[in-house]
Order: C-alpha cells, then sequence, then structure tokens
C-alpha cells in the first residue's frame, strides 16, 4: 500500500530557480520554482507577456535557460530530449506553427514514423485518435482549409497521438469559438493525465484548473487553489486580470 501511495504522489514536473533571457538581452522569466503532481491540473495564469509560453517551451526542452527543469525526477539534457518529448507533449497557441503536412491524417500520423514501423498499426492510432477528437471526417483535408477550431482540434491529436504522459497547453481556447470552446472545456475535464495550461482565459482556467500559479513580467506573483487565486480582485486587477464571470455567478447562488 505504501508503494502504491509513493506512485500516486509523484512529481510529474519540478521546475527549480529557472530564468531565461532573450538573445537581445531582456529577461523573459526570473527564478521560477513550483512543481506539479502527476495528475494535477496546473493553470499558469497572467496577461500577455508576463512569460508564460516562454515557460512553456521550457517544459519540454525546446528552450533551455538558467536553472533546472524535471520530468518525473529526470533533468532535461541534451541527451534524454527525444525521451523527455515523448512525455511531454506540447501544443502552440497558433496551430499553424505545428501543421505543415499536405493532409490531416499525415500531420498526425507525422510523429509516429519516428517511434513506430507497422505502417497498419500507425493508422490504427491516428485513426483512433481523429475519432475520439470527432475530426475523423477530417482526415483527407488539408490543414490550411480548416476552421481554427478545426485547427486547434488537429494539432492537438497530433500531441495526444503519441500518448505523452504530461499535456502542455498555451492559450489553447484563444480563436475558439464558443462551441469549440465548450468542446475543449469538456474534454480537458475528463482528461486524466498530467495538465498544463498557459492561459488569460480565466473562466477557462476556472472550470478545468486544480491550481493556479499567477505570472507578470516574468515572475511569480502568486500561487494557491483555483479559490484562493481567481476569487482575489485586488491580485488579479494588479495584474491586469479580472475574477472570471463563473466565479462571482458561483458566488451570487452561494449567497442566495
Amino acid at each position: 500500500m505504501e508503494s502504491e501511495n509513493l506512485t500516486e504522489n509523484r512529481l510529474a514536473l519540478e521546475v527549480n530557480q529557472l530564468s531565461y533571457t532573450f538573445p537581445e538581452g531582456a529577461m523573459a522569466i526570473r527564478d521560477i520554482s513550483f512543481s506539479v503532481t502527476e495528475g494535477e491540473k496546473l493553470m499558469i495564469i497572467g496577461p500577455n507577456g508576463a512569460g508564460k509560453s516562454t515557460l512553456l517551451l521550457h517544459v519540454n526542452g525546446l528552450l533551455r535557460g538558467k536553472g533546472e527543469v524535471k520530468i518525473f525526477g529526470e533533468p532535461i539534457t541534451r541527451k534524454n530530449l527525444k525521451k523527455i518529448r515523448t512525455q511531454v507533449g506540447l501544443v502552440f497557441q497558433n496551430p499553424d506553427d505545428q501543421l505543415f503536412m499536405p493532409t490531416v491524417f499525415d500531420d498526425v500520423a507525422f510523429g509516429l514514423f519516428g517511434l513506430l514501423k507497422d505502417k497498419q498499426a500507425i493508422e490504427e492510432k491516428v485513426l483512433a485518435i481523429l475519432k475520439e477528437l470527432e475530426i475523423d471526417h477530417l482526415a483527407t483535408r488539408s490543414p490550411l482549409r480548416l476552421s481554427p477550431g478545426e485547427k486547434k482540434k488537429v494539432s492537438l491529436a497530433a500531441v495526444l497521438v503519441l500518448q505523452p504522459e504530461i499535456l502542455v497547453l498555451d492559450e489553447p481556447s484563444s480563436g475558439l469559438d464558443p462551441g469549440s470552446r465548450r468542446w475543449l472545456i469538456n474534454y480537458l475535464k475528463n482528461f486524466n493525465k498530467t495538465l498544463i495550461v498557459a492561459t488569460h482565459d480565466l473562466d477557462f482556467a476556472w472550470e478545468i484548473g486544480q491550481k493556479m500559479i499567477a505570472m507578470d513580467r516574468g515572475e511569480t506573483v502568486a500561487r494557491g487553489g483555483k479559490e484562493e487565486i481567481l476569487g482575489n480582485r485586488d491580485l488579479l486587477e494588479q495584474h491586469h486580470l479580472e475574477v472570471p464571470l463563473l466565479y462571482l455567478l458561483e458566488e451570487i447562488r452561494a449567497r442566495s
């Protein structure tokens, strides 16, 4: 029983005193430290320019700053990048940065070609994830001709097909219509692996997140549970954010 508890509580991600300076000399993030337990849903909130995206790029080794990033206890190094990127799936804010193949099927299959040799196994995995995300009808379409919501689903599929243990999303609700946004919220609510999301959509964060880290100007300004952070009007307004509408509605219901 004791060993099972240790497995359940292992750390998926550890970030220790991480700083990064852009080549031109501007500091993007400064002395960031936090950890995420396996299975947790962490929301990293903050205004544009807070350093959220830069931080996410360190989680799978796309950027390397000063400090340390560990995935399941293993520090990210040049030697283990391939392994780390099978464990950590990163979906960019702009799908056009991620989609480049002639068809949706090819884009989703691309990452599997380095892992599997069996073409039938690749096809089965791709079709399964397309069906799970309700986009199997788009398999032969060009990603260039899809709507923003469809592109987001395809870029998500291209990451999930690799079955990462940690899913990292950068501003996933950006540019989505209400229907696509609601679909994504419902999907992520039921996602049972470790989830790390950078967003300034605080209603989105309220519906999905368990823990919050607030960032501004490259630094951590607060951390805690969602009620503690997203219900703190003074904190949010000080950092150019607003209390989510869903929190206010729940507060009204509780008083009535």
